[in-house]
């Protein structure tokens, strides 16, 4: 039997490299490509919250984390969802202001 390893990989010789920065034709490239494959760019431009989900048209609040946590203990508490408890805030809005 030889003392040498049955199998060995010589790790030395290999180096990072650099990604580099894309450029506005990369972008563009990148960017057709998703399309074509159906992703959808849903990241905030210059409106706060959540987009809506381009297949339901859901909306996602976003609230104080106090507020957050008494929804769910709420939504928890009567064996709904917090969906449910939104809709039945805004219909009490609506009608308060007669909306």
């Amino acid at each position: 039997m030889s003392d040498k390893p049955a199998f060995s990989v010589n790790v030395g010789g290999l180096k990072s490299r650099s990604k580099g920065t894309a450029t506005a034709r990369d972008v563009e490239k990148i960017d057709r490509a998703g399309d074509a494959h159906g992703f959808v760019d849903r990241s905030p431009k210059k409106k706060r919250g959540r987009p809506a989900s381009p297949r339901t048209g859901q909306v996602h609040a976003k609230v104080l984390p106090e507020y957050s946590e008494e929804i769910a203990a709420e939504a928890t508490r009567r064996g709904v969802t917090q969906g449910v408890l939104i809709e039945e805030a805004w219909q009490l809005y609506r009608g308060k202001h007669g909306l």
